[in-house]
């Protein structure tokens, strides 16, 4: 089997998002995001309202700057990271070429933009030569000039280093056009559309602004008595429209870090697909089989930080039967997800998991006796600088158990001999990471988990006589 990596260049994606498998479209208006507005100073003075928002696209995301002995204040600098050496700590520091040779100065620079790093400084970079999910960190020492730039050397460091006292809170659109799509099976196809009539993919033209879509047409396992006619497949796919949260609290109260913060994913969703078959898992318990990986580090800018999010999703197909029943099972669904962590002074760390759905009508044949469960789900990554903070597992599924033959639809219009019945519902769990502990927050010892999150619900049943 071949594995196809393909990388989608043009500008922009997010992640990951989470997933089922998509019908009908999601509205999403997809417009690209606004440049950041100015810093508001919040009411007591000190702290600011900093904006979230999509780091500029098509030209460098400058690095921004905490100066020590400048009173902990972040600015947006002229300066880049030329180099980094992950094994070392040690970067090279230069400065950034001008957006255009006719460009005036700015007249709202700071004077130390230009200013060479000092040891003390923290800088927070967008992905950059030999870091590739961006760089966050202090400066120890400067160890010298270079043809390249400033050589120094480094340690890690927090958000709160570099937010310090301020606010922050928003919701960032995912650029789809950005997502790097590696198919693990064949049948696998992506699609997206963004503003500007951008779209991509076999699907692509009928897809809202802002959204992607993974179609899959893959087999599985089918019970070895069963006849070629009851060969079983999964199909479908799955529509996204996924945002990245972030909130950041530094005011008062929180001691050395922040009062408050929160790092997710969510988004609207919907999802069709279909089981059809005498499927089995072989081994008795159930069977996943990956077939795709997405993932994308969109960069968020913070007031003037860029702050870069890691989003990674493995799409799969679990089946978990005994091989007695044959489906013919379709189902579409609709709703929204959000996953993350929520951290507050004096509480620490708590996981927040919802989703909100809705089952269209479902069309239905079930023949002889056995169980079968069927699911498209999706273990979705979201972190910080390449350091994962939350994991989650969404699996929305299609159930069914029979003991004889079956035919109806969810409209109450049934044809049956024997008890059966169709459920469909979801499954949403996951962890927090060490690594939230990036925001300037104490570490916690161990992962916490989301909580198991269940939804069940009837499609349609039937009883001798119906």
């Amino acid at each position: 089997m071949r594995t196809l990596a393909r990388s989608l260049l043009l500008p922009g994606l997010t992640a990951l998002a989470l997933t089922a498998t998509g019908c009908a479209s999601t509205s999403h208006t997809g417009a690209e995001p606004a440049a950041p507005a100015p810093l508001t100073p919040s009411a007591d003075g000190t702290s600011q309202q900093l904006d979230v928002a999509a780091a500029p696209q098509g030209e460098p995301t400058p690095a921004a700057v905490a100066r020590s002995g400048s009173k902990g204040r972040t600015e947006k600098s002229t300066l880049k990271v030329a180099s980094y050496d992950a094994a070392t700590g040690r970067a090279v520091i230069a400065k950034a070429p001008p957006k255009g040779p006719s460009q005036a100065p700015s007249t709202e620079k700071s004077p130390e933009a230009d200013k060479p790093v000092a040891a003390g400084d923290v800088i927070a970079s967008a992905p950059a030569p030999g870091a590739p999910n961006g760089l966050l960190a202090k400066v120890t020492e400067v160890v010298g000039k270079t043809d390249r730039g400033t050589e120094v050397k480094t340690a890690s460091t927090t958000l709160a280093a570099v937010l310090n006292d301020d606010k922050a809170d928003g919701k960032v659109p995912v650029d789809p056009s950005a997502v790097v799509v590696e198919p693990l099976m064949k049948g696998v196809t992506f699609s997206w559309a963004k503003s500007e009539g951008l779209k991509f993919g076999p699907e692509g033209a009928k897809l809202p602004l802002g959204n992607l879509r993974l179609d899959v047409n893959a087999s599985v396992d089918t019970a070895p008595e069963a006849p070629a006619s009851a060969g079983a497949s999964v199909s479908g796919f799955v529509q996204l429209a996924p945002q990245v949260e972030f909130s950041y609290d530094g005011s008062q109260g929180g001691g050395s870090g922040p009062r408050g913060a929160f790092l997710g994913m969510s988004g609207d969703w919907s999802s069709q697909w279909k089981l059809q078959g005498r499927a089995a898992a072989s081994t008795g318990a159930p069977k996943r089989i990956p077939f795709a990986k997405l993932h994308t580090s969109p960069v968020i800018q913070v007031g003037p930080v860029p702050v870069v999010v890691n989003l990674g999703l493995t799409c799969y197909i679990q089946v978990e039967a005994d091989g007695k029943v044959t489906l013919d099972v379709q189902q579409d669904v609709k709703g929204d997800f959000k996953v993350g962590g929520s951290y507050a002074f004096g509480k620490g760390w708590t996981p927040v998991s919802s989703s909100n759905v809705k089952s269209t009508p479902v069309q239905a044949t079930v023949t002889a006796a056995g169980r079968v469960k069927g699911a498209l789900g999706a273990e979705a990554s979201v972190g910080l600088y390449g350091a994962v903070g939350v994991t989650g597992d969404f699996a929305p599924y299609l159930r069914g158990e029979a003991d004889v033959k079956a035919t109806a639809s969810s409209d109450g219009k049934a044809s049956v001999s024997g008890a059966w019945a169709l459920y469909g519902g979801f499954d949403l769990s996951g962890q927090l990471q060490l690594q939230l502990s990036l925001f300037g927050t104490p570490a916690f010892e161990r992962r916490i988990p989301l909580g198991s999150l269940n939804r069940e619900w009837a499609l349609a049943s039937g009883g001798t006589g119906r």
